[in-house]
């Protein structure tokens, strides 16, 4: 058993040795970093350990190809998974940015409502009152709630677009 490990142990050495510029080369001109494909490419050779019992001089360039192949393939996938999610995420952070930032404007406009139309906005949009609700509550009729609910509305959203 131990002459079987060492054969396979002086196969990956002398593939290591003749073969580590090609596989290096061939890795890089997928990669870019540098340091992955250092990386990358002592992988390859690691996993030759791996199948030391397969290991014979006729088929091991193939074989060294082969995991190259498989591991570029397999860290690229990760790279643009990776990619992929870090602009996602970007893209949720700069719309809730812009949703806290219209939350401001809206309610510094608000501010400027006359007191019974901003207690009304306010009921519908932050409490999500109902029409009814709101005319019980402040015994008003459903018209006049429904009168200041839609003047509010449309100076609020013509304000917010010249905002935009």
């Amino acid at each position: 058993m131990k002459s079987m490990e060492t054969k396979a142990y002086s196969i990956i050495e002398e593939a290591y040795k003749e073969y580590y510029p090609v596989i290096y080369r061939y890795v890089r001109c997928r990669i870019r970093c540098k340091y992955e494909v250092e990386d990358l490419v002592q992988d390859v050779f690691m996993r030759l350990l791996d199948y030391d019992n397969m290991l014979q001089k006729s088929t091991i360039q193939s074989f060294l190809f082969t995991i190259a192949r498989n591991l570029v393939i397999d860290y690229l996938r990760c790279y643009y998974k990776k990619q992929e999610m870090i602009l996602c995420a970007y893209e949720n952070f700069i719309e809730e940015i812009i949703a806290k930032d219209l939350l401001i404007i809206e309610r510094l406009r608000l501010s400027a409502f006359p007191q019974q139309r901003r207690k009304i906005y306010s009921m519908s949009r932050f409490e999500e009152k109902t029409l009814c609700e709101i005319s019980e509550e402040l015994q008003l009729s459903k018209s006049t709630v429904e009168n200041h609910l839609f003047i509010g509305r449309k100076v609020m959203r013509n304000y917010i677009s010249m905002c935009i």
